[in-house]
C-alpha cells in the first residue's frame, strides 16, 4: 500500500485502495506522505482516528525515523470551529453575563479559568463540561458570528492560531466534516484568499472514505430552520444590548422576525423524523403570504441594522447572515433544481449540530426492508431531548458525483481514498460512481488476519423472514441461546431503535449477563463499561457499527439483526433510488445493495481487531442465503468460516476454551 500511495503522489494520480483491518494503513500512507516533502491533508471519518494519528501513529514514526534526536515532524491537528472557544464572546459575556441557572454559572467560571491557561482553546481539554452544554454554544467559534480580521481578539484567536499552524505544517490532520465544510465555504466565497481555514495542499488522503458521499451531501446542501433564525435573533439582541444600541424599531424588527419565523415553520407539513417535501408548490399557493412575511421580516432586520450609525463590525456579519438565510429559504422553497431533493426534518430540542446539519449516518437509520419494502423509520433514541420542536427545511444534492468531480477531483493533484470497506464484490464500481471519480488506480489489499480460523459466521436458516411479525420473538430467543454459548461478551447490533428496545426488553431478566443499552449513557462511557465488565452484552444501533475498537476476549461475538438496507422512505435515499431508476439503471443492485454491503462489512469489522482475536459473527437475516442478492454480500465479506448449524457454533467455542 505504501508503494501505491508513493506512486500516486509522485505521478499526481488518484488512488482508491481497500486495506483490510490490521494492515496498518495509517502507517502505509503516512510514510510516503513524509517522504514526499509535500503538504498533505489527511481527512478522517472520526475524531477518534484523528487522535490516533496525532497522538499515536505520528509519535511512533517520529521515534522510528529520528530516535531521541528531538527532531519532530511538522504536523497540525484541526477540528471544526465549534470545538474551539471564541475569546471575544467570552469577554463580552464577562461584561454583560446572560447565564441560565447555577449550572451555566459554574460552567462559565470553569471556562473562564481554563481560557487563561489553554494553548489551543479546544473544548476537549474541558473534561468536566457536559457534551450537551448550552453555554458552550454561546461561546464557541462557529463561523456565523466570526468577524475575522476586524475582531479585537483576532491575533489571539484560537482559530487564527490554528490556521497559522496549518499554513506552517506539512501534514494537516482534519475530519471529513471539517474538510467539506471548509470546501463549501471556499466555493461560496468564490476563491477569496481569506475564506476557510484549511491551507492549500498537494494531496489529500481520505481515510474511512466510505463516508464521503453522505458528508459531502450534507455540506453541498442547505439547511434553514427556526433554530437558525432564533440563533441570529439572539446574537443580534445580545450584541445590540452589549453595545447599548437597541432601539424600539430594532426591538420591533427582532420581535417580528421571531414571530414570523415561528409561524412559518409551524405551518410546514407535519411528519415524524425526515420526510420529503413534495408539495412545496401547493404549500406556497396556500401559505405564500406567510413565506413573504418571513422574507420581509429578514429584509426589515437587515435594513434596520444597515441603518445603524457607527455600527460595530459584527453588525455587518448579522446583515450577511440575514441575507444568506433569505437566499437559502428562497432556494429551499422555490428552486426546481433536478439534482436536489427537498425535505423536512422535525426534532425535539437542540439536536444535531448548531447549523442544523446532522450526521447522515445517524439520520438515515436503516430499514427492515429490501427493495421496495415500506420499512418503518428508526424511532428517536430514548432519553432524547424534549421540549420545543425544531423544524429543518433541507435541500440535499441527489448525486454528489458531478459536484465532487468538478470542484474537488479535478482541482487536486492527488487524492487517495482508503478504508477497510470500499469494495463491493471485489471491485470499486459503486464507490467510483457515487463519488464521481472517473480516473483512479485501484487496489484491494487483504487483511493479514486469518479470518477462516479466527471467525465463524453463522446464519440461522430456520428463523422467520425479518419483515414478518413473528421475527422479533424468534430472534430474541435465538440471541439468548447464542449468548449462553458465548458467555455474553457480545455486541448485539440493530437496524432500528424500536427493534433494539423490543429485544432488549424481552431479554431483560432472561440473561445472566450484564446488559448495557445505547442511550442509557454516552457512547464513550458505555464502551468503557463494556470493556471493564466481564461477560457484558451491549445492545446498540448505527453509531456502534463503525469506529469502535474492542480487542481481546471481552468482545467474542457480534450479532446483527438484519441486512442493513437504508430506509427506502428516507427522502435522500428515495430520491437517489428514483434518479437511478429514471436513468434506466437498477437502483436496488447499483445503490441499495452495495450501500448495505459496506455497512454490513463495517458492523462485522468490530469483531476481529488483532491477530489474537477470535469469535462469532451472526446475521439473523437468512435472506442472505435465500435471495439472489445474498451472493453479493457473501462475496464481499472476508473469508470467514461459515455455518448454518448451532452445533458448529457450540464446537467453535468449546475448542476455544
Amino acid at each position: 500500500m505504501a508503494e501505491a500511495v508513493e506512486k500516486a503522489l509522485e505521478e499526481k494520480r488518484h488512488l482508491i485502495v481497500e486495506a483490510g483491518t490490521g494492515t496498518g494503513k495509517t502507517l502505509a500512507y503516512l510514510m510516503p506522505v513524509i517522504r514526499s516533502g509535500k503538504r498533505v491533508i489527511i481527512s478522517t471519518g472520526t475524531k477518534n482516528l484523528q487522535e490516533q494519528l496525532f497522538y499515536k501513529d505520528i509519535p511512533f514514526l517520529e521515534h522510528a525515523l529520528f530516535g531521541d534526536s528531538g527532531t519532530r515532524l511538522s504536523v497540525c491537528y484541526m477540528k471544526g470551529r465549534n470545538n474551539y472557544l471564541c475569546r471575544k464572546k467570552l469577554y463580552d459575556l464577562t461584561d454583560q453575563p446572560v447565564l441560565s441557572g447555577l449550572q451555566e454559572i459554574d460552567q462559565y467560571r470553569a471556562i473562564a479559568a481554563w481560557e487563561k491557561a489553554t494553548a489551543t482553546g479546544d473544548r476537549a481539554e474541558l473534561a468536566e463540561l457536559p457534551e450537551t452544554s448550552q453555554l458552550w454554544h454561546k461561546l464557541d467559534a462557529r463561523s456565523d458570528a466570526c468577524i475575522g480580521q476586524k475582531c479585537s481578539e483576532f491575533e489571539r484567536c484560537f482559530i487564527t492560531e490554528m490556521r497559522r499552524r496549518g499554513m506552517e505544517s506539512d501534514i494537516v490532520i482534519v475530519n471529513h466534516h471539517l474538510f467539506f465544510a471548509d470546501l463549501a465555504i471556499k466555493l461560496q466565497a468564490d476563491g477569496a484568499p481569506d475564506a476557510g481555514i484549511l491551507p492549500d495542499a498537494a494531496a489529500v488522503i481520505f481515510d474511512e472514505a466510505h463516508e464521503l458521499e453522505d458528508v459531502a451531501g450534507n455540506y453541498f446542501g442547505i439547511s434553514v430552520s427556526n433554530l437558525r433564525v432564533e440563533d441570529l435573533a439572539r446574537d443580534v439582541e445580545t450584541s445590540l444590548q452589549h453595545n447599548r444600541m437597541m432601539s424600539a424599531s430594532l426591538s420591533g424588527a427582532l420581535g417580528s422576525l421571531r414571530e414570523r419565523s415561528q409561524f412559518f415553520f409551524s405551518l410546514l407539513p407535519a411528519g415524524d423524523g425526515r420526510f420529503a417535501f413534495e408539495t412545496r408548490r401547493e404549500f406556497l399557493e396556500e401559505n405564500g403570504d406567510e413565506f413573504l412575511a418571513l422574507n420581509q421580516a429578514l429584509t426589515r432586520l437587515a435594513g434596520e441594522l444597515e441603518g445603524l450609525p457607527q455600527k460595530p463590525e459584527e453588525v455587518f456579519n448579522f446583515v450577511r447572515r440575514a441575507q444568506e438565510i433569505q437566499m437559502q429559504l428562497g432556494f429551499a422553497m422555490e428552486s426546481d433544481d433536478r439534482n436536489t431533493v427537498f425535505w423536512i426534518e422535525r426534532r425535539g430540542g437542540r439536536g444535531g449540530r448548531p447549523d442544523g446539519r446532522v450526521n447522515d449516518w445517524e439520520g438515515h437509520g436503516f430499514s427492515r426492508a429490501d427493495s421496495g419494502d415500506s420499512g418503518k423509520r428508526a424511532s428517536a433514541p430514548e432519553g432524547g431531548s424534549r421540549g420545543r420542536q425544531n423544524v429543518f427545511l433541507q435541500a440535499t444534492p441527489i448525486d454528489v458525483g458531478p459536484i465532487l468531480r468538478e470542484c474537488l477531483w479535478s482541482k487536486l493533484e492527488c487524492a487517495v481514498l482508503t478504508s477497510a470497506t470500499l469494495a463491493v464484490g471485489g471491485g470499486f464500481e459503486y464507490i467510483r460512481q457515487r463519488l464521481g471519480m472517473e480516473h483512479a488506480r485501484e487496489s484491494v489489499l487483504p487483511s493479514h488476519f486469518c479470518y477462516e480460523s479466527q471467525a465463524l459466521f453463522y446464519v440461522p436458516p430456520d428463523l422467520p423472514d425479518t419483515r414478518t411479525p413473528q421475527f422479533t420473538a424468534k430472534a430474541a430467543e435465538r440471541i439468548r441461546k447464542l449468548l449462553e454459548i458465548t458467555r455474553g461478551r457480545a455486541f448485539v447490533l440493530f437496524t432500528s431503535y424500536a427493534q433494539m428496545n423490543d429485544i432488549y426488553n424481552r431479554l431483560l431478566g432472561e440473561l445472566e449477563f450484564p446488559m448495557l443499552k445505547q442511550g442509557d449513557a454516552p457512547k464513550s462511557a458505555l464502551l468503557d463499561e463494556f470493556r471493564l465488565t466481564p461477560h457484558a452484552v451491549l445492545f446498540a444501533t448505527s453509531s456502534f457499527w463503525q469506529g469502535v475498537d474492542v480487542q481481546g476476549e471481552q468482545l467474542s461475538c457480534v450479532i446483527i439483526d438484519r441486512l442493513p438496507f437504508a430506509v427506502p422512505s428516507d427522502p435522500v435515499v428515495a430520491a437517489r433510488v428514483k434518479a437511478i431508476d429514471t436513468d434506466g439503471g437498477n437502483a436496488f443492485f447499483q445503490y441499495q445493495v452495495p450501500s448495505a454491503v459496506i455497512t454490513l462489512k463495517q458492523g462485522f469489522g468490530r469483531l476481529i481487531r488483532s491477530l489474537h482475536d477470535r469469535g462469532l459473527l451472526v446475521l439473523l437475516d437468512n435472506r442472505i442465503l435465500k435471495k439472489q442478492y445474498g451472493r453479493v454480500f457473501i462475496d464481499s465479506l472476508p473469508n470467514y468460516k461459515k455455518t448454518t448449524d448451532m452445533r458448529v457454533v457450540e464446537d467453535f467455542f468449546r475448542c476455544g476454551e
